[in-house]
């Protein structure tokens, strides 16, 4: 399913955050955004997929105007991990990776067999079945994140949408997190849109990566091609360097802000 977004502008308390973006997610790809904090990367995740839906302009999912899909029909091929997420105290991790299959039962319906399985793939792709009857609230940072991600993916969506997947994470649990979004895109063909504040992670985890700045789209396409330390300069004012680690990956590596002129 292809998503595409035309001239989305997004104002928040007198505010402008986004004006006039156009971009477009290619079904099955995983495309990272990044940009400086503030440049309103959050805020177009939230219109894709209607958790705010106060903007102009139109997103359109494979030429269909989304507001006119209903809310329970999109959620049942688009699923989104925001940052900010909270749990019942006694709510235990199979309870709410359960939550994910919200949007297929019937209104008054219990839980089926295909709603069990769902689950229990979930659980078992973020290496969290041996976790299932623990309370969320007794599991590390790393196996918190993996559980949100769990009930997401237990929706079954087509497009999957993720707000900083690695923020407060060690750098083992960031990788962890990473390589079983690369997983669940190679098994399953779901479309990844994430935010990212780690360079390399989207360099070495996405297929295209967009970068918002200055309200806009400033540059969008092949991550290798684009993130370079020329970009980085231009959108982070930092200068960087290069290397190509032992997998002969080429690496970005930030050095110090380049001195505005301004400054003393």
């Amino acid at each position: 399913m292809n998503l595409s977004a035309e001239k989305i502008s997004v104002t928040l308390g007198g505010k402008e955050i986004l004006r006039d973006v156009t971009c477009n997610f290619l079904s099955g790809k995983r495309t990272a955004i990044i940009g400086p904090n503030g440049a309103g990367k959050s805020s177009l995740l939230k219109v894709l997929c209607l958790l705010n839906e106060n903007f102009s302009g139109r997103v359109t999912l494979d030429g269909k105007d989304i507001r006119t899909l209903g809310r329970k029909n999109l959620s049942r091929v688009m699923a989104i991990l925001p940052q900010e997420r909270d749990a019942p105290q006694d709510t235990t991790v199979r309870q709410l990776v359960s939550f994910g299959r919200f949007p297929h039962r019937k209104f008054f319906g219990g839980s089926t067999s295909e709603d069990e399985a769902a689950i229990s793939n979930a659980l078992e792709v973020t290496k969290l079945t041996d976790f299932e009857n623990r309370q969320v609230v007794s599991l590390s940072g790393g196996e918190r994140q993996r559980t949100w991600l769990a009930m997401t993916l237990a929706q079954r969506p087509k497009i999957l949408l993720l707000d900083e997947p690695t923020t407060y994470l060690d750098i083992a649990h960031q990788l962890e997190v990473m390589d079983i979004i690369a997983d669940v895109n190679r098994q399953f063909r779901t479309t990844i849109i994430m935010v990212l504040h780690d360079i390399n992670h989207a360099r070495l985890y996405s297929d295209e990566v967009l970068i918002v700045k200055g309200k806009q789209i400033f540059a969008a396409g092949d991550p290798k091609k684009i993130l370079t330390a020329r970009t980085l300069g231009e959108v982070f004012n930092v200068t960087a360097d290069t290397f190509t680690n032992a997998a002969g990956d080429e690496i970005i590596f930030p050095l110090k802000k380049i001195r505005d002129a301004t400054e003393d």
